[in-house]
């Protein structure tokens, strides 16, 4: 149970309402996604939902992990169903020894949206994403914090795309964050050096 949430209104939502959809998160994913929690440079939304499924792991209902994190129940009711749906994915992923980082990052990812097609594929959204949770020191990068020019940079070095603004990877970084947050995860300022914003 959660200490932001009271004992009595923790019991009357326990007991009301249909018990939400239960997920597993064996040990080894819990891991990752604890490490993306640790890392300062991940975007406030994969933040957001790796908060979501280890809560809905624990056990928590979708009303009060809705109200600790401060989003609607719908979204939780959402990220829990979109783990769920992955959870063959995620144990042939653990069972092949593939990338499990870049798997997790994928199931947390936006889905595609409709319109004209994106210039990036969603793939290549998430390798960047994921390249955004690495420490930049573990990419050889002499940087404390990525900023979007570094991470364009680092995503043309790797082969990830073949060309990208700082513009655009601040774009994805951006999406899914709440306007109201002013002081969020991946604040941004303006770096007199460099031009471009810099990410905190």
């Amino acid at each position: 149970m959660s200490p932001a949430i009271s004992p009595v209104l923790y019991e009357v939502i326990r007991m009301t309402g249909p018990l939400p959809q239960a997920i597993t998160v064996p040990p080894s994913q819990q891991a990752v996604l604890e490490r993306l929690l640790r890392q300062q440079s991940c975007p406030q939304a994969l933040v957001r939902r790796a908060k979501i499924i280890l809560a809905a792991a624990a056990g928590q209902r979708n009303e009060p992990i809705a109200h600790l994190l401060g989003c609607s129940a719908t979204t939780v009711r959402l990220w829990r169903g979109r783990w769920a749906a992955a959870l063959a994915l995620l144990a042939a992923a653990q069972a092949q020894a593939r990338d499990l980082p870049a798997v997790i990052a994928t199931v947390l990812a936006d889905a595609p949206r409709s319109g004209a097609p994106d210039t990036f594929t969603a793939e290549q959204i998430v390798q960047i994403l994921n390249l955004a949770c690495t420490p930049p020191p573990d990419a050889n990068r002499p940087v404390n914090a990525w900023t979007p020019r570094e991470l364009a940079d680092e995503a043309v070095n790797r082969q990830i795309v073949s060309t990208i603004s700082p513009r655009s990877v601040g774009r994805f970084l951006k999406s899914g964050r709440p306007a109201t947050t002013s002081l969020a995860l991946l604040a941004e300022r303006q770096d007199q050096n460099r031009g471009p914003d810099r990410l905190c």
